[in-house]
C-alpha cells in the first residue's frame, strides 16, 4: 500500500540516517517503525506481554510477611 505522509524537516533527516546506517529502504524503515509504534500501542498486545512478565515472577507470599500481616490484621480494630 502507498501512502503519503508529512514529516517535520529534523525527524525526516534523522530516519534518512538511519536508514542508511540500517541498511534499508526508507519505505523499509518507515514499515519497521510503524509496525513497531502499532504493536507497542495495541492493548492485547500490551496485556501479553504483561501476563509473560508475570509468569516469571514468583507471587508465592513469604512465610514471615504472611504471619507479620495476619498479626497485625488481627491486632486492628475493625
Amino acid at each position: 500500500m502507498k501512502t503519503a505522509v508529512s514529516l517535520p524537516d529534523d525527524v525526516f533527516r534523522r530516519a534518512e540516517r538511519l536508514a542508511k546506517r540500517q541498511h534499508k529502504s526508507r519505505s523499509r524503515l518507515y514499515a519497521d517503525a510503524l509496525a513497531e509504534y502499532v504493536q507497542r500501542h495495541d492493548a492485547d498486545w500490551i496485556t501479553q506481554r504483561l501476563n509473560e512478565v508475570a509468569a516469571d515472577v514468583d507471587t508465592s507470599i513469604d512465610p514471615f510477611v504472611e504471619a507479620s500481616a495476619l498479626d497485625v490484621l488481627k491486632r486492628e480494630r475493625w
